[in-house]
């Protein structure tokens, strides 16, 4: 292989990794905090695809423009969802791995009502449209302009959510209860607002990615799931509630994707996911990027 050729096989995992990154960043915060395992994470990305979707086909709105609009609306969506479902969790539960079990039991029950509901609104067929999809040349290769803006997008976000959760005084907040909830609670944070509020901006991480997803890539009711369990594992490779390593781990499995779909065949996409995931919880189940005592 060439240098050139080696630069865009990189480049696409990257690209894809920045989505993978972006979603397990919004199903860690939800993690990390509050110990909800939401694996109907992805399905809320594919609501803000087929929001952007249906936003851009109809009335000709920016893509770009749908992406406050997304990440808006999943954010109330995930408010009223903690509302209603996780709220009454928490508050029936006589334990946390109770609490856990119960929730992840709901977020089953979510996804598939989700998953169905937007199959009877927007059917079952594949969805796109046209966005950039001009080449832009760089360093000697040829990339689609909406991917390199996909990719851009990504990481400002995903650098957006780490910079709040390490320089203001919520994101302190966030990290003192993913440390330690019941001293973060006597020192006087307010878990009843903090909870909702996180939960609802993983969501809108998730609407967010839908939407760059959309400029780029073909959508259906069915493209959640997968994306739910790659944040699985890229939270896996980064460490459970280390943002830092979630980024880092996204990337990474995008690039080793990548390459081993090159050398092999795309049909086993799967198959080197699991292989990753399975070794690093045998040789390093703390996760590649995490430091112990540390988080985010």
């Amino acid at each position: 292989m060439s240098w050139s050729a080696w630069i865009e096989l990189i480049a696409s995992g990257l690209i894809t990794g920045s989505i993978y990154a972006l979603v397990a960043l919004g199903l860690n915060l939800q993690y990390g905090l509050m110990r909800i395992l939401n694996i109907a994470h992805g399905e809320f990305l594919m609501v803000g695809a087929f929001l952007t979707w249906m936003v851009h086909t109809q009335f000709g709105l920016s893509p770009l423009l749908m992406l406050p609009v997304s990440f808006g609306v999943l954010l109330v969506v995930g408010l009223v969802v903690h509302w209603l479902c996780f709220r009454r969790l928490t508050a029936t539960s006589p334990n946390l791995d109770i609490f856990e079990a119960r929730g992840l039991m709901v977020a089953f029950g979510l996804m598939f009502l989700v998953q169905n509901l937007v199959s009877y609104v927007w059917g079952g067929d594949l969805r796109g449209y046209d966005y950039l999809t001009e080449p832009v040349r760089l360093v000697g290769t040829q990339f689609a302009a909406n991917k390199l803006l996909v990719f851009a997008l990504s990481l400002v976000f995903a650098g957006a959510l780490i910079v709040l959760l390490r320089m203001t005084l919520l994101g302190k907040g966030v990290r003192a209860l993913m440390q330690s909830p019941i001293g973060a609670q006597l020192v006087g944070i307010d878990t009843k607002r903090l909870h909702p509020l996180m939960f609802g901006i993983g969501l809108g991480l998730s609407g967010i990615a839908g939407s760059l997803l959309s400029m780029a890539y073909t959508i259906s009711p069915s493209m959640g799931e997968p994306y739910t369990v790659t944040a699985l594992i890229v939270i896996t490779l980064g460490g459970f509630g280390s943002m830092g390593g979630a980024l880092a781990g996204g990337l990474l499995l995008g690039v080793i994707e990548a390459i081993g779909m090159h050398f092999t065949n795309p049909s086993l996409k799967a198959l080197l996911s699991y292989i990753v995931f399975i070794s690093v919880l045998l040789l390093r189940p703390e996760g590649l990027f995490a430091r112990k005592g540390r988080k985010a």
